[in-house]
């Protein structure tokens, strides 16, 4: 075979890699930076779980009070067709009681129990003395918070939920500063069809795909509709109880999962196209340090008391307002 047989291709491939490089270095050559309102940085994990009930008013409001940025909740549909905000849709863990709150009317819904398990700190409690265990209505939280910044968790893939949540964003205004998203990329889509201008977060599916075109050199020539990205962490991972007895092949798939996710290279391609990058769930000093070292735009805890003295510290935390950001 001829020289000029193998220059051609090689010029080829030497040209891609060239080019998918200086794009990757600089994406708003062919990519229009995504603009947010939305400058938060500490965001408490369903308001604060291991500091007051999960999901309830008095964690927001606590979250809120000593200077957290952004709050994180999920939302269920209730038998009688309200939207609550609460995580799991079967009661047993955070009631005891053996029911789906979409068999259950409003009215009727447990309160959560108490003590209450942290779940992303192995063997904690939530032991707080508010007497506030009540799951509480969506609607109730925007009429609360009604300008403050909220990473929203559509639970389910319902048609009946989906625009539900998305008619009291538009009703309250809030198509800026609430982020939706889902592990399902049929949620996030719908979400996008519905509502165009509501930022989205990547689901499981889009987190893939930005790994695969990453290390294929393609990332940079895609186009992304998505303006956060929600990463868990392999130390996250590697603490939660299902791995305790895990074996060396998954031990070892997690570890390569950490390795080939937690880039502050990709992190720093997304944020160059105005995607945010987000670590959850991160409960301790050593998870804090290494997201600010990997450069995250923002963390995600339980512990909001904590990580906001620990960023504090560090001069992690904003000293402006977490809405000012392009406003005039």
């Amino acid at each position: 075979m001829s020289t000029l047989a193998y220059a051609i291709p090689l010029s080829i491939i030497g040209g891609y890699i060239v080019v998918s490089s200086v794009l990757f270095r600089f994406p708003t050559l062919i990519h229009s930076k995504k603009k947010s309102k939305i400058n938060a940085k500490l965001i408490a994990h369903r308001g604060g779980a291991a500091e007051n009930f999960e999901n309830t008013i008095t964690a927001f409001k606590h979250a809120r009070s000593i200077g957290m940025e952004m709050l994180e909740l999920d939302c269920q549909l209730t038998k009688d067709k309200q939207i609550v905000v609460s995580h799991d849709d079967h009661l047993l863990r955070i009631s005891g009681e053996d029911l789906l709150i979409q068999d259950v009317n409003y009215q009727d819904l447990p309160c959560l129990s108490c003590p209450l398990a942290v779940t992303f700190t192995k063997g904690d409690m939530c032991t707080s003395e508010s007497t506030d265990r009540k799951i509480p209505l969506l609607r109730d939280v925007f009429e609360e918070f009604k300008d403050f910044p909220i990473n929203l968790d559509i639970k389910r893939n319902d048609d009946e939920l989906i625009n539900g949540v998305l008619d009291l964003i538009r009703e309250y205004k809030r198509e800026a500063i609430t982020i939706v998203g889902n592990f399902n990329g049929k949620i996030v889509d719908k979400v996008h069809k519905k509502i165009p201008e509501v930022p989205l977060i990547m689901s499981m599916s889009c987190l893939v795909k930005v790994i695969l075109l990453t290390y294929t050199g393609l990332l940079p020539f895609f186009p992304l509709k998505e303006s956060y990205i929600e990463i868990p962490t392999g130390t996250l991972i590697n603490d939660l109880e299902w791995t305790k007895d895990a074996g060396c092949a998954l031990r070892t798939a997690l570890k390569l999962y950490d390795l080939l996710v937690i880039r502050p290279c990709l992190f720093r391609h997304l944020q160059r196209r105005g995607i945010k990058v987000y670590l959850w769930v991160l409960n301790s000093e050593r998870e804090w340090s290494r997201a600010i070292s990997l450069g995250a735009d923002g963390i995600m805890t339980d512990y909001p008391s904590k990580l906001k003295q620990f960023c504090d510290e560090k001069g992690f935390c904003n000293s402006r307002d977490p809405l000012l950001e392009n406003r005039h």
